[in-house]
């Protein structure tokens, strides 16, 4: 059964953009982007460069935010709020809704700690042995460093710094992971090795990635949501289904030109 991604009811709903408009300045990075993310669900973002993927990704957590000139319009709702009301913490958000990136970006301290520090700053009194061991665990990292904890996150490959940086985000207790490119920098085996892990997280947590490979997104994604850009260079949802739908059926010719190849 094909299912339509903006029919969930709100029990199954991770995070809902309404109407959503991103700008930079003066300039509309994105524009009136309205979809619904499903929970325990694995949603790829697609589209060609430029067309504000992870942009719209990133004003899922605030991340934004950082941006001086950066600024949202519209809604994105969580646990029935809008994130940018003036009430909302962005750092408690952030801790909701983790963040991955792109480079696998260890933080310069021991394998241990880079697990520990998210944690211990957000007042985490229990047994952090424990936590750090269950957080590698999930992160498909545990029986490739148990033995070296105190050894730095920069003597890992890259494969591993990134499942370490995943590991960093599981150890703060988020509902939702966002993961913009997250195998780009990575080898082909590596890269497996991350979808093989984000098919098991989706058991626990809701992950949304920004892809530019369209094969992974259809081999590890349940839902994906294609972007372009207008001819003022502003980003906008194209479709967004079943990703075997949308790869096998799609239902704009802009989607279909952009799967097989004519574009982007």
């Amino acid at each position: 059964m094909t299912l339509n991604p903006n029919s969930f009811a709100n029990g199954n709903l991770a995070v809902e953009a309404r109407n959503m408009h991103v700008y930079y300045s003066t300039f509309r990075a994105v524009k009136d982007v309205s979809l619904k993310v499903k929970r325990h669900a694995i949603t790829a973002f697609i589209g060609p460069s430029g067309c504000g993927k992870s942009t719209v990704l990133r004003s899922f957590n605030r991340m934004n935010d950082l941006v001086a000139t950066a600024r949202v319009e519209g809604e994105i709702l969580y646990q029935g709020n809008n994130i940018y009301n003036n009430d909302i913490d962005p750092v408690e958000i952030r801790r909701r809704i983790g963040m991955v990136f792109q480079k696998p970006n260890p933080f310069p301290k021991s394998i241990y700690e880079n697990v520990a520090w998210g944690a211990r700053i957000n007042g985490y009194k229990s047994d952090m042995d424990e936590l750090v061991e269950s957080s590698l665990r999930q992160a498909a990292l545990w029986d490739e460093v148990k033995d070296k904890l105190n050894e730095s996150g920069y003597s890992l490959s890259g494969g591993q710094q990134q499942r370490l940086c995943i590991a960093r985000t599981i150890a703060v207790k988020p509902d939702i992971i966002l993961m913009d490119e997250p195998t780009s920098a990575l080898d082909p085996v590596a890269t497996l090795r991350i979808e093989e892990l984000i098919q098991d997280l989706k058991k626990n947590y809701t992950i949304i990635i920004v892809t530019h490979n369209m094969q992974q997104a259809a081999r590890a994604s349940d839902f994906t949501a294609f972007y372009n850009m207008d001819q003022d260079r502003a980003g906008y949802l194209v479709e967004y289904s079943d990703t075997n739908e949308l790869f096998t059926n799609p239902k704009n010719e802009l989607t279909e030109q952009y799967i097989t190849g004519r574009f982007g």
